[in-house]
């Protein structure tokens, strides 16, 4: 099939049928499932040709590129294979499946899920199933379209979120994951992955694959955690849920060879986009907001000096804590600081919209420069910007991304 694509051009569905339908039902495929097969390989050129424009395969003539469009698609053979109902029929009082293989109807297969799983699927299941096999064993992974809880429009504040590696997350609630616990987890298993591999023996090679996505389970299972309760915390205060923007951070900093391995598996993405789903399903709002000099930005007057953050850990007090003579020095932890800020920025930027006063227009679309001012001055500006971003703090956007001028 991908063979047949490649040498004609890939080209649309409907032709892709005329030319693969025949001898697919002649070795012994059903006309579903043919089907099936022919949306698969269109589908697959189609995600290939989309990276290709996007760049994602490096620019024209590159090695990378050149290898992805000399050759056809290839497939694994335990690669997902999508099922609908016609192909798979559930029968969840006796958690037995009926499905179809090339050898016929396989009827009465026993599946295994927890009891929360089975009420899921009895409720909510809908489209399409795909079996999986993962290490000789054989996986359902069935769609379910489960409700979305309200919105809650009119939040009472926002619970600030910074992620990192030496704690997972910070909260401005005080809720403070350390992430000792998980960084020693991903070390050991690095350290017993690379002993068994020097070893290269059989008896070495069995526990190497035993330990397979080891280290990946646990890290889901603790982001599981931390975005569960920090969901709950907010839901049960009324508060939005304001979360950095690192997209691209990886691209944008240079790290010395000890680091890489702790960055590149710091899972980021993975706990921001638990937060963002457990947050869907109960209803509670939640932001990205622009992560840039929230480290340096004072979290009462907002003014932005290399001195607010004399190192990692430290940062100096805030600016209503010093005289016109002070100097900054080290004060409490750096991320308490840094998170009020990003529970901050959010308000302003759910006031932008059409129907912003004509002032506070002007004043949130400027250069975004950000001065140097004195806390009282700073003050007035603050005051006078929730007065008249208060009425507008109704209009949330889930999932916004914003950069804020101050």
């Amino acid at each position: 099939m991908s063979e047949v694509a490649f040498e004609r051009g890939v080209p649309r569905e409907y032709e892709l049928r005329e030319h693969t339908y025949a001898e697919l039902k002649a070795r012994g495929l059903g006309a579903q499932a043919a089907q099936h097969v022919i949306k698969k390989v269109r589908d697959a050129y189609t995600t290939l040709k989309a990276n290709i424009r996007a760049g994602n395969l490096g620019e024209p003539g590159s090695k990378r590129r050149r290898k992805a469009e000399s050759k056809p698609v290839a497939f694994r053979p335990a690669a997902a294979q999508p099922y609908d109902d016609r192909c798979l029929s559930w029968q969840l009082d006796r958690q037995t499946v009926s499905i179809r293989t090339t050898a016929g109807r396989l009827k009465d297969v026993r599946f295994a899920c927890s009891a929360d799983a089975l009420t899921m699927l009895r409720d909510h299941r809908q489209g399409e199933s795909d079996l999986v096999e993962r290490d000789g064993v054989f996986y359902l992974i069935a769609t379910c379209e489960v409700p979305e809880a309200a919105l809650n429009e009119n939040p009472a504040g926002f619970v600030g979120v910074d992620l990192g590696v030496a704690d997972i997350a910070t909260t401005s609630t005080g809720y403070r994951p350390a992430g000792r616990g998980l960084n020693r987890h991903r070390k050991r298993q690095l350290d017993l992955r690379r002993k068994l591999r020097v070893k290269g023996t059989k008896a070495a090679k069995r526990p190497l694959k035993k330990r397979s996505r080891k280290e990946a389970r646990h890290t889901a299972n603790v982001n599981h955690i931390v975005a569960k309760t920090i969901v709950a915390t907010a839901e049960r205060t009324g508060s939005a849920i304001a979360l950095e923007d690192l997209t691209g951070i990886r691209s944008r900093v240079r790290l010395r060879k000890d680091q890489r391995t702790t960055v590149h598996s710091w899972s980021f993405h993975q706990l921001a986009a638990f937060v963002e789903y457990k947050a869907k399903r109960a209803g509670v709002p939640l932001v990205y907001v622009d992560p840039a000099y929230t480290s340096r930005q004072c979290s009462q007057c907002h003014h932005i000096d290399r001195r607010n953050r004399p190192s990692q850990a430290r940062r100096s007090p805030p600016s209503s804590q010093l005289d016109a003579t002070s100097e900054p020095g080290p004060s409490g932890p750096g991320q308490v600081d840094k998170i009020t800020r990003c529970a901050h920025r959010p308000a302003p930027a759910l006031s932008r919209g059409s129907g912003l006063p004509a002032v506070l227009r002007e004043r949130l679309t400027g250069t975004g420069r950000r001065p140097r001012c004195s806390f009282r001055s700073a003050v007035r500006v603050g005051a006078w910007l929730h007065e008249a971003c208060g009425p507008f703090l109704s209009r949330l956007v889930l999932r916004r991304r914003v950069t804020l001028p101050v």
